[in-house]
């Protein structure tokens, strides 16, 4: 594996979730999938398949999809419950592919410089710095902005997956609150908290005219 660039790691894991996917998110499970649009998206209704956003997003519902929401009747995430889809036929190298997903870092992260091909984050939950090495994601990064991403724990580093969410620089302040808040109360759970900021970051977009504040708040007015 370590002569594996992280550009072909990276592809492999994207196969292997893809695969993973084909299945759960496929014909026999289109009500699941409806159920679960309607959910992350806060009743957005139909997502504008034109959208420069559009990719984003839906890259955004298929990692929250396969590694954090558990499927009605099963209880378990699609990631978790790959063994019950014997059709899969995992190969020896994809169960091990598995086991680091698995252990996949899950976080809100703030951007701290670039080196080369080497992206360099803070983990904001943790208060740990990492680096993400030979990134292929090395563009869309600001500082000051907050972000949302999945981590895969490869060779000593990392791989991002493709659901990235950016919040905007003005949400900054309200994101660090609500992190203080989770940090110092074990009782709540961080990805209630993601999920809801998902939702603020969709509705912050499709409602240009309101203000970032009347969204990234407490007392929103808008169903959050």
């Amino acid at each position: 594996m370590s002569e594996i660039s992280q550009l072909e790691l990276f592809q492999a894991y994207y196969d292997l979730i893809r695969k993973i996917l084909n299945h759960f998110a496929g014909e026999q499970f289109k009500d699941e999938v409806r159920l679960a649009k309607t959910q992350f998206f806060d009743n957005a209704g139909i997502l504008d398949e034109s959208a420069p956003s559009y990719e984003l997003r839906m890259n955004q519902f298929f990692d929250w999809y396969f590694f954090t929401r558990e499927l009605a009747g099963i209880g378990q995430t699609p990631l978790d419950c790959y063994h019950v889809a014997r059709e899969l036929r995992l190969s020896v190298e994809e169960l091990a592919l598995i086991d680091n997903l698995k252990n996949h870092r899950h976080s809100l992260f703030e951007f701290l410089k670039i080196k080369g091909t080497d992206v360099y984050i803070k983990d904001l939950l943790k208060n740990e710095k990492l680096v993400v090495k030979q990134s292929p994601w090395i563009y869309g990064f600001e500082s000051d902005e907050i972000f949302e991403a999945r981590l895969i724990p490869v060779n000593g580093s990392w791989i991002f997956t493709k659901g990235f969410c950016f919040h905007p620089k003005e949400a900054r302040k309200f994101i660090l609150s609500e992190i203080k808040t989770h940090q110092k109360n074990a009782d709540l759970n961080p990805k209630d908290m993601m999920l809801r900021l998902v939702r603020m970051r969709y509705k912050f977009e499709r409602y240009r005219h309101v203000k970032v504040g009347m969204i990234y708040s407490n007392e929103s007015k808008m169903g959050l």
